[in-house]
C-alpha cells in the first residue's frame, strides 16, 4: 500500500502526529508538575507557620 499523493507522505504525517502527541504530553506533564510544586509550597508554608506559633 503506497502513501497517498499530496503535501505529506505517510511517514511525515506519522512524524507530525508523533510530534503533536509528544507536545501535548509535555504540556500535561508540565502542568501536573507545576500543580504538585505549588501544593508542596503551600503545605511547606503551612507547616512553617504552625512551627512559629
Amino acid at each position: 500500500m503506497a502513501p497517498p499523493p499530496g503535501l505529506y507522505s505517510g511517514t511525515s504525517t506519522l512524524a507530525l502526529v508523533a510530534r503533536a502527541s509528544a507536545f501535548s504530553f509535555g504540556l500535561v506533564y508540565g502542568n501536573m508538575k507545576l500543580k504538585i510544586l505549588k501544593m508542596k509550597a503551600k503545605s511547606h508554608k503551612k507547616s512553617e507557620a504552625a512551627a512559629h506559633h
